[in-house]
């Protein structure tokens, strides 16, 4: 269980990604959390090596595609690779575009640091199962 768990932090505000990374592994020191502005460079990394992400954690409202976009473009590369969403939007307005199986978790955006906690537990559990 000590083995450390890569998750790719996928958000356009950069300050969204610092605050982000520090709270999950701080929250989880087997987090290791690498952080990508764009989505087109995300999916350039999960393509060129699969194996190296264990996890996807992204923003919904993103510049290049949406949430769902990219969710259906990371699906297409690795469909078994955990995905959550992380984000400002409702949950049931996700879960109107998209069939809520085909993420493994979502967790609101807001005030206060435990809804890190959450995201963080969410993503062991999601890894190791």
């Amino acid at each position: 269980m000590s083995e450390s768990i890569t998750v790719l932090l996928v958000d356009e505000d950069r300050d969204i990604l610092d605050i982000s990374a520090t709270f999950l592994e701080r929250e989880v020191e087997r987090l290791d959390v690498e952080t990508m502005t764009r989505t087109a460079a995300a999916l350039e990394a999960i393509e060129a090596d699969p194996a190296a992400v264990d996890c996807v954690v992204s923003d919904y409202t993103m510049p290049e595609m949406t949430g769902v976009e990219f969710l259906e473009a990371v699906r297409d590369r690795d469909p078994d690779l955990a995905f959550f969403f992380f984000t400002g939007r409702d949950r049931s307005a996700i879960d109107a575009e998209l069939d809520a199986e085909s993420i493994d978790g979502y967790v609101r955006k807001g005030t206060g640091t435990d809804r890190y906690a959450d995201l963080a537990t969410d993503i062991v559990e999601t890894v190791e199962n």
